[in-house]
Parts: structure tokens; sequence; C-alpha cells
């Protein structure tokens, strides 16, 4: 144990916090007339008046066959930079086996309340391509149900609403420009150089919607020439009133809401994807955290998917946890079923909820569904049966389950479809409750279970809807640093809140040991460089879970934060005393004060201070460290920390 902690100790303040010892780009604020905004590793981002936000991002993407997004590298940057207005130029290099191509973009933001953004690209070799050139996002909050005027490229012009709920398939095709209003200011881009066209990324629960080209329309992937150049530009303008309330404060402000009471749904973890089963301490480890539930992926088209099963049973009994079958089936469901019917009568497993998944199908086919439910309820007549996708909510918004004797809706999240820095999975929490207010007000009577929410995507939803083995010798995709560190207990804590008060009624987390999981387990990482932990370690995030278990008792209430990009929380109450994870997404301390609760206020802190400690020791209490306040003191947030407060709340 000692020697965990000194290891603990002996990690970079970075790793503890962010989970890798690459450096995040820098920032660099700017104006243009009375438009602000950052650059940021080549994106300008939260383009805003006053404390009213635009767009979110405007940036470039290169995304190659199979859609993925390649990383560029920057040079040649020159920047000139004025306090209300900046040109910026800089060289992107995308380069990867397939990959092989440059652009020099060049940035101006000008006095008059305009952007002027273009790309000069050529490829370097033939290569096939799903999609190059800039990309628009426009935030939710401030565009959802409002109106937008569409200049099609013949001349023609619709006026068209952003959809308030999750549209399947595009918002708006053929786009010349767009004029949409928000708040007082009007907002038009104008394109040149290529055909754009808006989705709506609330399907990858991204929290906006994205115009850009080409049009998915075109077939892809499509070959580019060695030689081939591509030239684009869009040009932004923003009109009328930019009168706006501006905050004065650095504080935040954390609102609780008493009167807006939730449900805390079943909270269940996935069976780890290590070969080996559970060994006894991290059996034991894992039991101080009551979930209500343990995911078991079953495939039940494969020979011997009873090994699976087998150790499956005697985990979940040494848990505790009953199981949520994940069932994966093919065209002979109705074979395979019987056989895992056989499996449970000899075993009698205890089990939570059954998803009926299919291997190869983005959803659960509706008359396999209805030809097998039937079987599964002759020996499960009271357990959720759920039908669904494995996949992205996109495959099931497009492919929504019909009336089968199903009584639960399915679907998983990850929050990294189109980008993976730390901003963007921030942003994308808010994303996640949209999904679960769109099945609800598909199918008001069905339960909606969300399994798993991961931090990186377990599969390329474009090939496959099933994770298949890794056998490369690089770190697999599916693995994310962010997993050991304060950030990704950050990020899970804000995942909480947000499937929480949309009503979900079961979410299942991550895995239970190893570079996924909440704890690594008897095992060293196989990857020390990009995954820096070593056996028997503790993850922040396993902290954040048996807070949340422990008090489960309690029901949820409605918070908000005036910077829910920089600290948000999750409410817990009985009544009268309440709970709180309080979490600062930053680098930096943060100030915050709470409005709703009374009295005093005890708070507990896993920070950069606390890591080594909770990390070599399972017991960690956070008590050595415990402050107490008065409930209407502004008070400090360490950089990255998760801060477990109880207190009394205001009636």
């Amino acid at each position: 144990m000692n020697h965990l902690k000194e290891y603990c100790e002996t990690l970079p303040p970075r790793v503890k916090q962010i989970g890798h010892f690459v450096a995040e780009p820098d920032e660099i604020y700017l104006r243009a007339g009375k438009l602000k905004m950052i650059f940021r590793d080549g994106a300008l981002r939260y383009i805003s008046v006053g404390s009213n936000e635009i767009i979110r991002m405007i940036y470039a993407a290169v995304r190659a066959k199979g859609w993925i997004t390649v990383k560029p590298v920057f040079s040649g940057e020159e920047y000139d930079l004025k306090p209300d207005s900046f040109h910026i130029n800089y060289t992107c290099h995308y380069l990867t086996d397939e990959i092989d191509f440059t652009a020099r973009f060049e940035l101006s933001g000008n006095q008059d309340n305009s952007l002027v953004l273009s790309m000069e690209g050529i490829a370097n070799k033939s290569f096939l391509k799903n999609r190059i050139g800039f990309c628009i996002l426009h935030p939710i909050e401030n565009c959802a149900g409002r109106d937008c005027i569409i200049k099609h490229t013949d001349g023609s012009s619709e006026k068209l609403p952003f959809p308030e709920e999750i549209s399947p398939h595009q918002v708006f095709r053929d786009i010349k420009s767009m004029i949409w209003q928000t708040g007082k200011t009007q907002c038009r881009i104008d394109f040149e150089g290529e055909i754009f066209e808006t989705e709506d990324q609330r399907n990858w629960t991204d929290a906006s919607f994205k115009t850009y080209s080409t049009p998915l329309s075109i077939p892809y992937p499509v070959l580019l020439e060695k030689g081939t150049r591509i030239y684009q530009r869009v040009q932004f303008k923003a009109e009328g009133s930019f009168r706006t309330k501006v905050s004065r404060t650095d504080k935040t402000v954390v609102r609780l809401f008493p009167d807006k009471f939730f449900r805390i749904p079943s909270v269940g973890i996935c069976q780890s994807d290590t070969s080996a089963p559970l060994g006894k301490n991290e059996i034991k480890t894992l039991k101080k955290l009551r979930f209500d539930h343990y995911r078991v992926d079953l495939h039940l088209f494969m020979i011997n998917w009873q090994k699976k099963a087998d150790r499956a049973y005697k985990e979940s009994v040494d848990l505790g946890y009953p199981i949520e079958f994940a069932l994966f089936i093919d065209d002979n469901a109705r074979e395979q079923i019987i056989n895992f019917m056989q499996w449970c009568s000899g075993k009698k497993p205890s089990v939570s909820n059954i998803l009926l998944l299919h291997k190869s199908l983005p959803s659960t086919p509706d008359n396999i569904a209805r030809e097998v439910i039937p079987l599964l309820r002759e020996i499960y007549a009271d357990i959720r049966i759920a039908t669904g996708t494995n996949a992205n909510f996109v495959h099931l918004n497009r492919n929504m389950p019909a009336e089968t004797g199903n009584d639960s809706i399915c679907y998983s999240i990850q929050p990294q479809e189109h980008a993976t820095d730390d901003l963007t999975l921030i942003e994308n929490l808010e994303g996640q409750k949209y999904s679960v207010k769109t099945v609800r007000n598909f199918s008001v009577k069905k339960s909606i279970i969300v399994s798993p929410v991961t931090l990186k995507r377990r599969f390329n939803a474009n090939n496959t809807f099933i994770e298949l083995p890794w056998s490369g010798p690089d770190i697999p995709p599916q693995f994310d640093s962010r997993q050991m560190s304060l950030f990704g207990a950050c990020w899970t804590a804000g995942s909480f809140k947000y499937l929480f008060e949309a009503g979900a009624d079961s979410v299942t987390f991550h895995y239970t040991t190893g570079e996924r999981g909440i704890i690594q387990g008897e095992s060293d990482s196989q990857w020390p460089s990009h995954f820096p932990v070593v056996k028997g370690m503790i993850f922040p995030v396993y902290y954040v879970f048996r807070y949340l278990l422990d008090n489960k008792s309690f029901g949820l209430i409605k918070s908000t934060s005036s910077k829910p990009l920089i600290v948000d929380g999750l409410s817990l109450t009985d009544g009268k005393e309440i709970r709180m994870i309080l979490v600062n997404f930053t680098g930096d301390s943060q100030s915050v004060k709470l409005d709703g609760c009374s009295g005093s206020l005890k708070i507990r802190s896993l920070s950069t201070d606390s890591f080594a400690e909770a990390a070599s020791n399972y017991r960690w209490t956070g008590m050595k460290g415990e402050r107490t306040i008065r409930s209407d003191e502004t008070f400090n947030l360490e950089p990255y920390s998760i801060n477990f407060v109880n207190g009394i709340i205001k009636h």
C-alpha cells in the first residue's frame, strides 16, 4: 500500500488532473468589433456578444473513410492582434498512412462585427476522403426552436426552424447562406467553394447543430487525386443590437430548485473486458459500491458464449449485483434465445434488465423482437426487456422500435464521435439530456435505459455494431487516459447530472477494472507511457460512484450553474439535508456561491493534493481536509477537483 501511494505521489499534477503528459493548447482571446471569442488549436470558439453565445465553434476538419478525424500538425503561425480586430495565418498538415493533405488558413476578425475564414489546400497524394472543409457549430440553447432563413444555390430561399427535438436527419440542405436571430442580434453566414448542409449533432450527444460540407447526399468516400486543390471561404456577420447583460464577476453561482424533484435511476457498471475473472481484492473493493446491476455482454451467435456467462454469473453472486444481460443475436435469434433460457434455467441468475440487440444491424429488428420477447417472458415475466441500439443515439433515432412487447428502449453514449479535446467533452455533457427527452417524447410509457456510458467510443459504429477484440500492438482505441484522472471523475459526475435530471430510468457507466474501469485491479497497465497506472490503483471516479450510491435513498433535485462549462454539480436531498457533488472542470481555482442552502456546509475535496492517498486506499474519506463554511460564503474549488458537499437545504 505504501509503495502504491509513493508511486501516485510521483505522478505529475497534470497526469493526476487530465491523465496524460501532453499540454493543452494555449488560448488567445480575440475581438472583432463587438464580437468576442477564443482562438484555440486552430478553431474560433465561443463567439459571443456579451454573455450571448452566437456560435460555439468554427473549425476545419479532414475526415477519412470510416469517418476517422485526422489531427493536423500546425506550422507557420502568424498573428496580427488588435483590440477590436485580428488577422491569423497558419498551415495544417494532415498526415496518416492514407491521408496527405496540406492547407493554408487565413482568419480575419473585423471592426464591423464580421469574420472571414478561408482555406486553400492541396492533396499531396491521391487518397479517399469523406469530408474536408469548415464546420460551424451552433449552440443548442440559443438556436433550438428559432427560425433560420436558408438561401439555396439556385437563388431560392425558405424559412425553417432549428428543431427543438433531435432531428434524425439533416435539418437544412443545399445552403448558400443562412440568416437567424439570437436575442436582438441578427447573424448571417455566407459560404463559397462548396455546398453546405446542417445536421443535429445531438444525435451523437454533442450539444450543437453543425453546418458542414460536403452534403451526405453525394456518395462518399471520394477519391481525391494528387494535386487537387480545395478552396473554401466562410463569412460571418452580426448586426443589430449588441446590448446584452455581461457578468461582472468571476464567481460561479450554483442554484438549487427543491421543487423540481427527480427519482435517482438504477445505476450499474459493466463487466471488465479483461480476460481474467475478478480476484478477491477486486471483489472486496467493488462490493463497497452498491451498484444496482452488472452489465454483461453475451454474443449468443458465438460458440462457447456460456463460458463468459458462467464467469459473469459467479462474479455477480460474489459482488451481490443482479445482471443486466446485453444479448446479441443474429437472424437465428429464436434458437439463440432458447439456448440462453436453458442456461438461465440451470444457473437461475438474478436479472435486472435484458437488452435485446442485433450483432450487425443498427437497431433491434421489430420482427425478431416480436418473436423472441414472448419466449423470454416465460422465465422473466417481470424483468425489463429493452430493444434499441448498442451504438450511438443516432442509430436509435433513425430506427425507433415499434410496439413489440418490449417495455424499455436502450442506447449508449460516448462523447467523442467528432472531437476528443477536454472542452468538447465538457460541452457535450448537456447534449446527453436531449437524447433522453427525445425518447421520452417518442414513447411516454417505455422506460429509458442508457447502457453503457463510456468516456471513449467502444467501436466505430460506421463499421460495426459490436465491439471486436483488439489485437494491435498499440494501446486500443477504446482506452482514454483521462479515465484514471480527476477530469474523468468530473466528466462522469456531469453525466450523472444531465441523464438523471432528464429522467433516464437506468444508466450503466464504465467498467469494473482495467483501463476503462473505476479501479485498475490486480494487473499493471500494459501501456504505462499512455496510461500511467499500476495495479491496485483506485481511480477518482470510484469515489464519485461511492458518494452517489451511499446516498441513493435521497432524491435528486434540479440545480443550475451560471457557468456550466467551468463548474457544475449534482444535488441530492431527503427534504432536509443536501448532498452535492460539485466539480471544477478547469485547471484554475474557481470561486463558487451556493444559492439554496442554509446553515453551514461541510466540504471534502478530491484534488491533486489528495489524489495519492485516495488512489492507494479505497477507504479514503477526505475527512482530513474537510472544510466547514457558512452557506452564504463564497468558497474556492481547486483545479479539476471533485467536491462532496453536505449541508441543509433552504425552504
